[in-house]
This record gives structure tokens, sequence and C-alpha cells, in this order.
């Protein structure tokens, strides 16, 4: 179900497919197309009919050169719908776990997430890749499942709306969110996981959907099912990088929700940089607040 707003709006919705919702816009011809009209261009997606015309123009010399070179038709940017980005993260994860699974604890000891490690003064030491790699690292088969399964079926609705690069910033921004959660809140903890990349997917969702106008209630529910959870004792889950990937999701997604249009799209990256650095400069907070 969506709202009256929603199905009166018809930029968002693909021109050649009426019943199909898009983020992505045709560069040549700034018209939403869906996964399946989007052509990868030079810069940008382009149209099926933005790309018949492009090939029109081309000189003799030019097709030529094509052929030469064995350069086809340049490839869909999300072939049949496939979300290229979040397989990829799927598969890279897995083969993280994997191959902890042959190195014992040494793979989580380089990679999990320990605040103390930003911080020389109480660890000695400075490894500021923790922040994201924390996300690669799990602590059992259920648990990398569970978020893997979780990244499927967000990325299967987010990355067609968003494109390929900025759902893979917004994952990282996820991520980023859920470890400053836990070095704000939980300075010292180890931190193993995608969960606060995923929040993070969450919080955007909610975002795009609502800006959409598309009905919440089941988003919401999940949500806060999977939010709850975080905060019952014994369950050793940290909320902590649940709030923090939440809330950074959520500011990340209000960023791509008002800054759709090409022309805006030097400010969706400014905007982007100063939520980041906002979640860095939040890092100076930690040692002022333990000593």
């Amino acid at each position: 179900m969506t709202s009256p707003e929603f199905t009166r709006n018809r930029d968002n919705f693909c021109y050649r497919h009426p019943d199909r919702q898009s983020f992505v816009l045709c560069q040549r011809c700034l018209r939403t197309i869906c996964p399946e009209c989007q052509t990868q261009g030079a810069v940008g997606v382009i149209c099926p009919e933005c790309m018949a015309e492009q090939r029109r123009e081309q000189t003799p010399a030019q097709r030529q050169a094509q052929r030469r070179w064995g350069r086809g038709p340049a490839p869909v940017a999300v072939r049949g719908g496939q979300p290229v980005v979040t397989y990829s993260i799927i598969g890279i994860t897995a083969a993280a776990y994997v191959l902890s699974l042959f190195t014992g604890q040494l793979l989580p000891q380089w990679l999990a997430f320990n605040g103390v490690f930003l911080y020389p003064q109480y660890s000695g030491t400075f490894e500021p890749w923790r922040l994201w790699t924390g996300a690669l690292v799990h602590s059992s088969l259920w648990h990398v499942g569970l978020n893997m399964l979780s990244l499927w079926m967000i990325g299967r609705i987010l990355e067609p709306l968003l494109g390929r690069w900025r759902f893979l910033a917004l994952y990282l921004i996820g991520a980023l969110g859920g470890s400053v959660g836990v070095a704000l809140l939980d300075l010292g903890g180890w931190v193993v996981g995608a969960s606060g990349a995923i929040f993070g997917l969450f919080g955007a969702l909610v975002i795009i959907a609502r800006h959409l106008g598309a009905n919440l209630t089941g988003i919401l529910i999940v949500l806060g099912i999977n939010l709850a959870i975080g905060f019952i004792p014994g369950m050793g889950i940290s909320w902590q990088a649940h709030v923090g990937g939440l809330v950074a999701g959520a500011l990340a997604g209000l960023v791509f929700a008002r800054t759709r249009r090409p022309n805006q799209r030097g400010l969706q990256i400014g905007l982007l940089t100063v939520l980041v650095v906002c979640l860095f400069l939040l890092l100076l907070v930690p040692p002022l607040i333990y000593g």
C-alpha cells in the first residue's frame, strides 16, 4: 500500500514501467528509470531511448574503433535488477568468515572493533581500519548468516533505488556509525559483525520509504523487533552499534532523499562528506568522557 502523494508523484516511477519505483535518473533526459532500463554510460546511467540516440550519433570511425577494440554495448548498471554490490559484500563477508575458520582467533584479533585501538594513550597503538573491518568478522555461522540474510533482503530494495555507489557509501557510513556508537557508549568493548551497517540500511530505508510515501508499518515492526533484541540482557548483542548505525544510516538516507536531482550531485557529495566528518569528530569525545 502507498499513500496518495506517492501515487501522484510520477517522478518516483520509471517512465517506461509506471509500476516500478526508482531513485535513478537518466543522465541525458533526466527521466526516472528502473534497473531494467538502466544502461551504464560514461557518467551515470542512460535510458534505452537516449542510448539508441547516442549510437545513432556515432560516426563511422567511432563504430569502427568500437568494433576493433572489441567493445560491445555498455553493461547494464544493475543487470536484470540484480544488486551487484549487495552480492559482492555478501561474498566478501562470507569469505572472511570461512578464512576465520582456518585462522582461529587470528583474523578477529586483527579486524574486530574495539574503541581503545583508536586511542594510543589506551592501547599503545593506532588501528583505524577497525572502524570498518569489524563488519567483516562474525562470531558464528548463525551470526554471519542472519546478517547476510538481512543484507540480501534490504539490498534488493535499496541498491536498485540508489544505484551501486550510493548504496556502497551508505553501507560504509552505517558501519562507521556503528563503530562510533560503540566507541562513545562502550569504549573497550569488543564488537564483531555487520549489524551496524545493516541498521544503517534500515535507517535509510525508513527515511527513503517515508519520502516516497510508502507504507512503513512492516519496516518499522521489523526494525523495532531487531532493535529491541539488542537490549535483552545476556544476548551478547551490541545495541550501541545498532543505534549508531541506525542514526548514521537515517541521516545518509535523508541526504539521498533530498538531493536526488542530477544538479544536486555536488550538494549530495558535500552533505555526505559533512556527515562522515561529523562522525569522525564524535570520536574526539570518548577521551573526554573516560579520561
